[in-house]
């Protein structure tokens, strides 16, 4: 058997994505018994296992993970196709607010794919931090907003985003250091908010030796080692080292990442780049 179904690749990207059958069976629509039965069939023609069971969760094997990466390639390939002939004459401007950290992980990829199917469309990017694009939604000003929600800024919901600390891995135990030196991003910030919160309950005194709107800013801060940072887990380099309760820190709350949309944005070019960013991001 040397024939992938789509749809089947679509229910192993969702297992992944959610880490569970009954919440993957709901992203595609499916039922759970239905949504096992396709992915063991495909194991069986394979050969190999996909994914490892637990009693609460899935998590993919070495093979799965080679195949998931062909999977979201050509899922988004299908769904490129499509959009190239059913709507090849989407023409206009998009204005999205995004904050520097999701602007710099999560969107990237999006735009390339989401330019490369309507490439008449215009983009135009406003990075700013979430409390600072709340009020452009209600006045217009951007059509979409992907960000963290914060007070003012509603919207369809994404995915949560885990927190983490970040920190240079060329420094010795800077998060033994007390008060912990951090960076953080400026008041306002849900990111800020959380980690101040978290070191609080956990009695860990701590100093503010950066603060910036910019994620560029605390990362240089971070790489030379002179804090460390609580970042959503997408926007941290690979080459920083991730800390945790391993080390003594304390666990942050996830932040919750939306989908807001102005009252000027009932136009199919924001349409459809609205539905490729929660059709790529939705966990």
């Amino acid at each position: 058997m040397k024939a992938l179904d789509l749809d089947v690749l679509a229910m192993i990207v969702a297992v992944a994505d959610t880490g569970n059958i009954s919440r993957a069976a709901e992203v595609v629509h499916r039922s759970q018994s239905a949504v096992s039965m396709q992915i063991k069939t495909l194991e069986t023609a394979l050969g190999k296992p996909l994914f490892v069971r637990r009693p609460r969760s899935v998590t993919p094997t070495q093979d799965g993970e080679v195949l998931l990466t062909f999977a979201r390639r050509m899922l988004a390939l299908r769904d490129e196709a499509w959009a190239a002939v059913v709507r090849p004459d989407v023409t206009g401007r998009v204005v999205i607010g995004v904050p520097d950290d999701y602007a710099a992980s999560l969107l990237p990829s999006i735009f390339k794919k989401f330019s490369a199917t309507y490439p008449r469309v215009e983009i135009q990017v406003v990075g700013l931090p979430s409390v600072a694009l709340a009020p452009m939604v209600k006045e217009g000003t951007v059509d979409l907003v992907c960000a963290t929600r914060v007070k003012g800024l509603s919207g369809e919901f994404i995915r949560f985003e885990p927190m983490v600390w970040a920190a240079s891995p060329s420094v010795n135990d800077i998060w033994r250091e007390r008060p912990l030196p951090i960076a953080v991003f400026l008041p306002g910030s849900v990111a800020r908010e959380n980690a101040v919160r978290s070191l609080e309950r956990a009695k860990i005194s701590y100093r503010t030796s950066y603060e910036s709107p910019s994620l560029m800013g605390l990362l240089s801060m971070v790489e030379a080692g002179l804090a460390v940072a609580p970042l959503a887990r997408c926007a941290v380099p690979a080459h920083l080292s991730l800390l945790g309760q391993a080390q003594g820190l304390p666990e942050m709350p996830a932040l919750e990442v939306i989908l807001a949309r102005s009252a000027k944005s009932n136009r199919p070019p924001c349409d459809f780049l609205a539905e490729k960013i929660m059709s790529e991001l939705r966990r």
